[in-house]
Formats: C-alpha cells, structure tokens, sequence
C-alpha cells in the first residue's frame, strides 16, 4: 500500500512549523520542517510548503491534497480542506497574506546584503548578472525567473535562507504605487535602475516622467544609508535624482557611456561568438568577455560590476561569473537546429517572452551581428508589443527602419498591431502577417532553409505562456519533423 504522506529526507531547513506559525500568526496540528516554498503543484519539490494562493483562475485550496501527496511537507490553507491531516496544516485567515508575511520575516531574519533591481527593460537580465555574480563571492538567493510583482516578490523573499550573503530581487510594475510596497518587504541596501523606456505607456498619462516617478519609488524601502545605482545616459537621469534625494537618497552612483559615470562602458566589441567589454569602474580599469551579450547587456554588466565593486566583493570572480552566463529562454537564448544540413543549422534567437520598441531594437542589433549561414537570411518573427498607449500603432511601424538598419531580410509579423509594421514594410521584406500565434506557428516552419537566423519576439499578453512561444516551440521541432521525413524516405527506398 502506498503511503499517501511519504517521509521526507530534507536537506536543510527553511522553515520549521513554528517559525512559519509565528510569521503568519497562524495554528499548527503537529511538528514538520519545510525545505522550500511552492504555489504550484506542477513544480513542488519534495519538503515544500505549499501555499494555497487563490487566483483569478484557480483557487490553490483545491490542489492541497495533491501537494502532500507529491511530498510537500505541510500545506497552509485559510479554510478547512477535506484531506488535509491537521497535523500537516497550517491554517491562516489569508494565504496571500500569509505567504508576506513569510517574505516579510525571511528578511527581517537575514543578515544577507539586499540588491534590488527595477527598470522599464533589462531588469531580469541584470537580475541574473548580478545573481551569478554574487553568488561567485558569498551564498546567494536571487528571485527565480521573473517573479517580480505582487505576488512574486514576497514568494521569491520567503524562499530566502537566513544565512545568505547576498540577496538579489527584481521589482516590476504596470501602474504606480505598485513598486513601492515591494521594495517595503525587500529593503535594499542597493537599488539598481536599469534605463526608462516608453515600456507599460498607456497606465501613465505623463509619458516617461511618469515611469521614472514609478520606478524611483524603489528608494522609498531604504534607509538613510541606502546606495542608488542609476544610469547616467537615460534622458530622466536627473529627475530619478531628485526623486532619490527626496526620500532620503544620498549615496548615488552612476554607470553609462558618459565620462562622468563612476562605472563607465568604455569598449563594446560585440561579435558572433561573445562581446569583449572594456570598463573603468571606480578608478579600475578592466577587461573581460560575455557570451551572447548585446551592448545592452553590456552596458547592464556596469551597473552589476558597479554594485560588487560597491559592496567589497572580488571584481576577477565577479567577471569570471559574468562571463560563464548564457541567456535564459524567452531571454535572447541561442539554440542550432538541424533542419536536414548538420553542417549548415539554423540559429534561433528565442525572445518570446516580452516585448517594447527599445527591446525590439536591441533584439535587431544582436541579429545583425550574427551572420547567416550558407544561403541563409536573417529573418524577423514578430508579435504584437502591449501597453503602448495612444502611440501604439507609431511605434509598431516605427520598427521598420531599425529592421533595415539591422539588415533583416525578410518580417513576418504576428497580431492586430504588428500588421502596422507589415503595411510599413517595403515589399521585398514582407513575409507574411497572421493574426494570432497558433497561425503563425503553422506557417513559419516552412519557411526556413540551412543557414537561416530567426529572431521569435513579441509581448506576453494573457496565459501562463508567451504567446510567441509557440512559434518557438514550432521551430524547436522541426529537427524533429526532419528525422522522422528521413526515416519515412528509407522506409520507402527499402
């Protein structure tokens, strides 16, 4: 007979059931100890504790019995649920609240250096430099993928263990006020500014000044001793400044191409096979390399390097680290796919997670760099971008002559706003326009020849995927659908 409630073997403890009681002011039945956090059933980990969030979908209460059946070692639920042994609950008048209330407590109990991140683009990217950075130096917890809002960023903090080093956790926001309750729980010693960008334009009727005022509510969590990291070529340079020195700021530093900035980006020597970058930071000259980086990711290693330098850490492990880092999917991750000539793949530049016009243009630059093999093209796969406000359709045309600047030979272009873009298009560089994913998806395989580069990028939207996923995901199995049109040709001939 199996047990429906496996022993479990921990590696460590996060949380035992009494700290967890006392962070939430919530009732325990019984003693366990839990070695992780999980919302999601369908990536628990034996020893988790499972929170039962209610979504706007979903309501976790009724995957609490599936959670301690795939190992988690208590689950904290709001309402009696039938199933659950109380002596593995932990009940609580509000999950949600209960899971800030962990985040809350995992960081009043750490001694770690907090690093916080935020910025129209470029925050998870300089998030995971500087994670692997630090973690070169010290015990680093930094947030997972981009968890990063409301409910991402007290998850990521509850997962924290109280002996880090060094702790790194991306804010993001749509409308104000938003950020500022995050950087309430997460209480940088360091706050990081990537750039502003015309990025979630149609919540803020001020335009760009009104991003920044959102973006510099990260420096309302610090203490008077806080240190501000802020990019000196961003046109809202001196606005984010007031805004620091206004809720207390003092120690501000800057990073940028400027000869003023106390991290400058000296040299970008971007090529095929990794960018070479040369830095002066705080009176240090140095050199070093990145794979896959555009002179974006280049100019946010600055601000990564600025904030080890900063801290005391060891500047030789921290590049050492910054070099080994690969983007992630969804990210600008690289991948060759034979598609029938193992000598000749295509290249695929999967950016399917999100999109703005700054980003967009990066993307193309990156594309530019990279030539295509023999007889292929570089070829733009491109989706809607979302909450560009009244500019909207401007700006989706407006990515023509960064398109033909980059030297992209040929743009298929995926939802209602992107069909401005395509109308924008000179002939000889149309592919095709659909309106939703799943076409596009359909058609794009057979497009592609030996020696193609594909860049996939759009925004998000709704769902728990990128919508632009899917084309990726197309594309990743066209290996497949090769190998399989190979063997049925040897069946035939035999």
């Amino acid at each position: 007979m199996t047990d429906l409630y496996p022993k479990q073997t921990f590696s460590h403890s996060l949380w035992s059931s009494t700290e967890a009681a006392k962070a939430t002011g919530g009732a325990i039945g019984g003693q366990w100890v839990a070695s992780g956090i999980s919302i999601d059933t369908r990536t628990l980990q034996k020893g988790d504790l499972f929170i039962a969030i209610r979504g706007d979908a979903m309501d976790g209460h009724a995957f609490a019995v599936e959670a301690l059946a795939k190992g988690a070692s208590a689950v904290v639920i709001d309402r009696d649920v039938q199933g659950v042994p109380p002596e593995k609950a932990l009940i609580v008048r509000d999950t949600f609240k209960a899971m800030q209330d962990l985040g809350i407590a995992a960081r009043a109990r750490t001694g770690a250096r907090i690093i916080g991140v935020t910025g129209s683009v470029g925050k998870t990217g300089t998030k995971e430099m500087l994670g692997h950075a630090f973690s070169a130096i010290g015990i680093t917890h930094y947030s997972e993928k981009s968890l990063n809002n409301h409910w991402g960023v007290p998850l990521s903090l509850a997962r924290m263990d109280a002996g880090c080093d060094y702790g790194v956790f991306e804010m993001g926001m749509n409308h104000a006020n938003e950020i500022a309750p995050l950087s309430g729980m997460v209480k940088p010693h360091i706050a990081i500014i990537t750039t502003i960008a015309p990025v979630h334009t149609e919540h803020f009727v001020d335009g760009l000044e009104g991003i920044a005022k959102a973006k510099s509510e990260i420096f309302s969590g610090m203490d008077e001793n806080g240190i501000a990291i802020l990019n000196r070529d961003n046109a809202q340079f001196e606005m984010i400044v007031e805004e620091a020195e206004r809720q207390g700021i003092r120690k501000i530093f800057t990073f940028g191409t400027s000869a003023d900035a106390d991290a400058r980006l000296v040299d970008c020597l971007v090529a095929s096979n990794g960018t070479q970058i040369k830095a002066h930071i705080l009176g240090e000259d140095l050199v070093f390399t990145m794979k896959d980086a555009g002179p974006h990711n280049a100019m946010n290693a600055m601000s990564v390097l600025l904030a080890v330098k900063l801290m005391g850490g060891d500047m030789v492990k921290a590049m050492t680290a910054l070099h080994d880092i690969e983007p992630p999917a969804g990210r600008g991750k690289r991948e060759l796919l034979n598609i029938g000539d193992a000598n000749n793949p295509v290249t695929l530049i999967d950016e399917s997670y999100n999109a703005s016009p700054v980003a967009m243009q990066a993307a193309f630059k990156v594309m530019a760099l990279i030539d295509p093999g023999r007889g292929g093209r570089r070829i733009a796969i491109l989706g809607d971008m979302y909450e560009l406000g009244n500019d909207s359709a401007k700006m989706h045309r407006d990515l023509e002559l960064p398109l033909k600047a980059a030297g992209i030979d040929l743009v298929y272009t995926c939802g209602p706003l992107m069909k401005n873009l395509y109308d924008a298009l000179p002939e000889k560089n149309r592919g095709e326009h659909r309106d939703e994913a799943p076409e596009m998806a359909k058609i794009v395989p057979d497009v592609l020849v030996p020696g193609d580069v594909v860049l996939v990028k759009g925004s998000r939207g709704g769902g728990e995927k990128p919508r632009m996923q899917l084309v990726v995901e197309a594309l990743r199995e066209m290996p497949m659908r090769c190998t399989k049109s190979a063997n049925q040709t040897t069946l035939e001939r035999n």
